[in-house]
């Protein structure tokens, strides 16, 4: 599944009008980690006011290259490119080798390519010098909340996985991030892109299987027949759960399954508590008509309702 990890925001300046032919959109055969940061590098390609024919002169490719590279088109691009192109566009080099390294893995390279790629460059243009200051702050209070929401949909490794590249992807992004009405919930979209890109599918619903298996109902179970008749009801749950719209599926993630309260979840997603509400009621009354139960398991966390 291709997932765009563009993020709705304010209206923008317009882009300098630049000679020649405009840059054709990014192509549908490029994959989700490949979109994370071809995105943002396109993004700010096109605010640069640059051309493909400037950029050539210091880049080493021909500027028919460098369309292909910025529509995602042709073969994947080495890091040494890349590296001359963040420098050129001031790209944070860090955030962008991440994400660069996983989509190249993604589409096949051997890890054995991707050093030869990065091979006298990685030291320089990967150097941690730090993201901003806000960005690093929203970090720190969100990182926790952000894992235990990415693990109610992946594997503990594919899951921090995804809230690194989340971050890495918001760092590439930081000034729209700033110009967006509200930067928590422009940080959430990209959470809520990253972990669907990542997650299994099932009739086009992301798939909360393995949430299932981590209950307070199906630990409080002492016997076997307990346990097996906990888990039906729990997939069959989870499985609703599944089909919820996708703001009403993030309140029942982060309400049912990481116990947070309203207010937390309110602050979390960037919206307003009575909208959080408001959506946890839609979400009872489907879940209401289509699980038999009619009840929903308890809250996994201690957090007030």
């Amino acid at each position: 599944m291709t997932t765009s990890f563009n993020v709705p925001g304010p209206a923008s300046e317009p882009a300098p009008v630049r000679p020649g032919r405009k840059l054709g959109p990014i192509a549908a055969t490029a994959g989700s980690s490949h979109r994370a940061w071809l995105e943002p590098t396109r993004e700010r390609y096109l605010a640069s006011g640059r051309t493909l024919s400037d950029l050539s002169l210091s880049v080493p490719l021909a500027k028919s290259k460098l369309s292909e590279l910025l529509r995602g088109v042709g073969h994947y691009p080495r890091w040494e490119v890349i590296h001359r192109l963040a420098g050129e566009l001031d790209i944070p080099g860090w955030p962008l080798h991440r994400l660069w390294k996983q989509a190249a893995l993604d589409v096949g390279k051997s890890r054995d390519w991707v050093d030869r790629s990065t091979e006298g460059t990685v030291a320089v243009a990967t150097a941690r010098f730090g993201p901003p200051l806000e960005h690093g702050a929203l970090r720190t209070m969100v990182m926790e909340d952000y894992c235990l929401y990415a693990g109610a949909f992946l594997p503990d490794e594919a899951g921090d996985a995804a809230v690194e590249d989340t971050f890495a992807i918001l760092w590439l992004s930081w000034q729209e991030a700033l110009a967006s009405p509200d930067t928590r919930r422009y940080a959430w979209n990209i959470l809520r892109a990253t972990v669907r890109a990542k997650a299994a599918f099932r009739d086009e619903r992301p798939v909360l299987m393995e949430a299932a298996f981590d209950t307070v109902s199906l630990r409080a179970q002492t016997s076997t027949e307990g346990q097996a008749a906990q888990l039906t009801e729990s997939l069959e749950v989870f499985t609703a759960i599944s089909r919820l719209p996708d703001a009403q599926l993030d309140v029942m993630v982060l309400r049912r399954m990481c116990g947070h309260s309203a207010e937390k979840v309110s602050h979390l997603l960037g919206i307003p508590l009575a909208a959080v509400r408001s959506d946890e009621r839609h979400a009872k009354r489907f879940l209401d008509e289509t699980i038999e139960t009619n009840e929903l398991p308890p809250q996994t966390g201690g957090a007030t309702p």
